[in-house]
């Protein structure tokens, strides 16, 4: 790790410390004040710049050491003094790796929506049953993941089969950061094993999409009134006392976009509706940033599959117990695990190639110069 390198990510994390400048100021002014929007907007921005600006003094320090301590062994003819910095300049120069790693990673262009609360849409897709039951199995996996980080999670729409599958689920998974870290789940799960169904003990192979969607926020995603149509009627399949009775599920249409939006989880018809206005704003902001991500970089051109639902990101072996994710070459042989919500080995490995590809379209590379 060279000392140009250095140098180098410090004067990317100038343009930080200016602009974490320019924003203190910014917050001082009444305007901003009165600006609940405005206030929140500029407040997750310092929180962002604040760490880069620290990890940047911390490598300045480092670096201005290094640069004494080799000037002093050039010039000096105190051997007591030469002995000092000799050890200073090992010291700091062992150091440095470690502390260009922490800048680089903070450099990492930041997505502002890997913050949001995080819409998870689970469809059984070929394969059946199978299909069904395997989305089951991937819904306890995201609840239990979840669960065991803190996240809180909302139920926004459920269509069970009867034996136990699921046709469709959706859950909002509630808690800074849910997106950013379940953002790259999206795409097309792959299982293999063997039904239960199946006498022969012949392996079946089924698929499940995911997708993963940041929530919107009223004010990013505006829905006019005249551009959906809201259709009632009586809830179907299992449900409590009243449920069935009432006309209390809800169909949106967006009419400019043609989705569609279905929601019977509650008695409540004005309950169903905002969770279903709910999850057509996530959907709706979804393609919108999927379009955009699109024009500016072709879906970024990172390392990582982005997420396309019509690629096979993963395979679930049942009779080899494991796991397999193709974005990144990583198999790990802990099926059941895994399955049980343990993500945390995948997620990482996933995090750490986007934020290299991140970091190459920065211009940060990690690539020794020396």
């Amino acid at each position: 790790m060279s000392l140009d390198q250095a140098k180098e990510l410090l004067k990317r994390a100038q343009e930080a410390e200016t602009r974490l400048r320019a924003i203190q100021i910014e917050l001082g002014e009444p305007g901003v004040l009165r600006s609940p929007v405005r206030l929140r907007d500029l407040g997750r921005e310092r929180a962002e710049l604040e760490p880069v600006v620290e990890g940047a003094a911390t490598l300045s320090r480092l670096v201005k050491a290094i640069d004494e301590a080799e000037e002093i062994t050039r010039t000096s003819r105190d051997d007591d003094l030469l002995e000092l910095a000799r050890a200073e300049l090992e010291s700091a120069r062992a150091a440095l790796p470690g502390e260009v790693e922490t800048l680089r990673a903070l450099l990492v262009p930041r997505d502002p929506t890997d913050d949001k609360n995080a819409m998870i849409e689970i469809r059984a897709g070929t394969g059946g049953q199978e299909a069904a039951l395997f989305a089951a199995d991937l819904y306890r996996m995201y609840q239990r993941y979840l669960e065991d980080h803190g996240f809180g999670i909302e139920m926004m729409s459920l269509s069970p089969t009867g034996i136990g599958g699921i046709k469709e689920v959706v859950i909002m998974a509630r808690g800074r950061g849910a997106f950013g870290r379940l953002r790259q789940e999206s795409g097309v799960h792959r299982v293999q094993r063997v039904p239960a169904t199946e006498a022969s003990g012949r392996i079946h192979t089924s698929a499940v999409t995911v997708a993963v969607l940041p929530e919107a926020e009223e004010v990013e995603v505006a829905i006019a009134p005249e551009d959906i149509r809201v259709d009632v009627y009586r809830s179907s399949g299992p449900g409590g006392q009243g449920v069935n009775t009432t006309d209390s599920a809800v169909r949106i249409t967006h009419l400019p976009s043609g989705l569609v939006v279905t929601c019977q989880d509650e008695r409540s018809q004005i309950k169903n509706r905002a969770k279903a206005l709910a999850v057509l704003r996530a959907r709706l902001l979804d393609r919108r940033r999927r379009e955009e991500e699109e024009r500016i970089s072709e879906m970024r051109r990172a390392q990582v599959s982005t997420g396309d639902r019509s690629a096979r990101i993963r395979t679930y072996n049942f009779p080899q117990g494991r796991v397999t994710d193709h974005r990144v070459g990583l198999t790990l042989y802990r099926l059941p695990e895994i399955l049980e919500g343990d993500l945390d080995e995948l997620i990482t490995a996933l995090a750490s190639a986007r934020d290299e590809g991140r970091l190459k379209e920065a211009g940060v590379d990690g690539e020794d110069g020396s």
